[in-house]
Formats: structure tokens, C-alpha cells, sequence
């Protein structure tokens, strides 16, 4: 199943703890053929705005920046069940809110070997030459945060996630990885966090790529002159994580069951176009 030519695109740059000054930032878009246009980029800083965002009438499909699965050694090892919206059921009846998630996993890995305490999924290390952060990551990175906070609203919400909950085919969600395409691009340096001129000059390349649609998608995302300066002058690379995301989403809607495999793990969800 693909998406059709009028759905539109959202690419999310996800933060479990949204503020003013670090919000959920949303890259709207559509696609006509292989030119992807931003259409413009939001700012969320309360859960509540990505909540109504998630509650917007389709036809869209999103393409989310956070975990939709945890890795299945954890899973059946606490008995959390067999699908993945079983897992986020008794995973929130068991722990009341995120720090009490922190602790069941700190639980478990203290008594593991050392490198064997933050597990990976399948798809955290299906792409070349970069893995993403284990969605049991609690600390520096939170992503186990994310997941907390993040995939149990989409189902909360109604959303079609493919392989892994059947709803609402009209508002669809993959989880993307900005990074999985900043590495194609820029390979190993570093675009986030800094005013430093080098990364000023990988958002810069990075963005130059995705307009010139040096991409494996094989698409072009065409931006206006603000829209190119937002996006290279942001220091914290939310602006461009969006804009990543929004581009997989792209990918993703022409795809065959949105670019997912058909080996996918039903607890562990997939990274589309990893």
C-alpha cells in the first residue's frame, strides 16, 4: 500500500519534554513527483500541541523522530506481551510515568554483563555504517523517554501505524531517523548543538544535498530562501531534523507498505528506509 498524491507530508523532530526554547518542530510538506516542498515549519512546545496535531484530519502521513518498539530480549524477558500495542499497555499500567520506565530498565540491566544492558532492535543496526541509540536509553539521549511519550499518543490518537497497529488509514505514522540521511550526507561530522563554523558548514552541505536531491530516496526538497536560512541557521539542528523526517515521510508514501520490510518485527517496529 502506498500513500496517495494528496496526502500530506509531516516530518517531526520529537523532544519528550517540549518547552519554548527546545519544542517538537514540524516540517509540513507535499510531494508532486520527485520535488518534495516545505510547505512550512512549526513549533510545539507542549505536549497538548503535538497531541492536537496527532488529532488533525487526514489525509496525512507523518514520519515520527522516536522509537515505535522496544527490542524484544526486553520485551519477553518482563513479560510485557506480544504486540506492540500490548507492550505500551502494560508498560504505562506498570510504570505511572517516565522516571518509573528509567528504573524498571535500570532494574533489568543491572543485573546483565556489561555491554548487554541497552540492547538494540533489529533495525538499530540495519543501516551502514550508523546505528541508532537503544530505545532503552534513558539517560544523555533519552530516546526511552521518547518512546514513553511518544508511540503511546499515536495509538492513543488512532493513527495508523504500519506492521505494527491497524487504525485510522487516513493519518499514517513510520518512525524516521534524521540521522540514517545526515550520515549519508555528511558522513560522520557533526551538524547539531553548535554555533561553531563546522557545522554551520555540514547543515549547510546537508541542505545543499537534500535541494540538489543527493539522496538514495532520489528526491529534491525545494525550499524558499527563509526557509533554506532557517534551516542552515538553526545551531540546534532541530529545524533540519524535521526537514530529514519529512523527506523519509516522502520516501516512504510511495512505497510498497510504506518502505517497510515484511520481516518486521511486530514488537519491534522499523526505522523506514533503514
Amino acid at each position: 500500500m502506498t500513500a496517495s498524491s494528496t496526502t500530506a507530508l509531516l516530518g517531526v523532530d520529537f523532544t519528550c519534554a517540549p518547552s519554548s526554547k527546545k519544542p517538537i518542530t514540524v516540517a509540513r510538506g507535499h510531494l508532486a513527483g520527485t520535488l518534495l516542498r516545505l510547505d512550512r515549519l512549526d513549533a510545539l512546545p507542549t505536549l497538548a500541541g503535538f497531541e492536537a496535531l496527532l488529532a488533525e484530519p487526514g489525509p496525512w502521513l507523518g514520519a515520527f523522530d522516536f522509537p515505535f518498539g522496544l527490542p524484544r530480549e526486553f520485551v519477553e524477558s518482563q513479560a510485557l506481551g506480544a504486540s506492540a500495542e500490548a507492550v505500551v499497555q502494560e508498560l504505562l499500567r506498570r510504570c505511572a510515568t517516565r522516571m518509573d520506565f528509567r528504573a524498571l530498565v535500570d532494574t533489568w540491566g543491572n543485573g546483565r554483563p556489561a555491554g548487554r544492558r541497552l540492547v538494540h532492535r533489529a533495525t538499530d543496526g540495519a543501516m551502514p555504517g550508523i546505528s541508532s541509540t537503544s530505545p532503552l536509553q534513558t539517560r544523555y539521549v533519552p530516546v526511552g523517554f521518547m518512546y514513553y511519550e511518544g508511540f503511546s499518543r499515536l495509538l492513543k490518537a488512532g493513527l495508523h501505524v504500519p506492521g505494527l497497529h491497524e487504525s485510522d488509514a487516513t493519518r499514517i505514522a513510520v518512525e524516521a531517523y534524521p540521522g540514517l540521511l545526515a550520515h549519508e550526507l555528511a558522513a560522520r561530522r557533526s551538524y547539531k548543538n553548535s554555533t561553531e563554523p563546522d557545522r554551520l558548514i555540514a547543515r549547510k552541505d546537508i541542505v545543499d544535498a537534500l535541494e540538489q536531491g543527493r539522496t538514495r530516496l532520489g528526491l529534491r526538497l525545494k525550499l524558499t530562501h527563509a526557509q533554506r536560512e532557517a534551516l542552515v541557521d538553526d545551531a540546534s539542528g532541530d529545524r533540519l531534523d524535521a526537514a530529514l523526517c519529512l523527506v523519509q515521510a516522502a520516501w516512504a508514501s510511495q512505497q510498497p507498505r510504506y518502505g517497510l520490510p515484511l520481516a518486521m518485527d511486530p514488537i519491534e517496529g522499523w526505522i523506514t528506509s533503514a
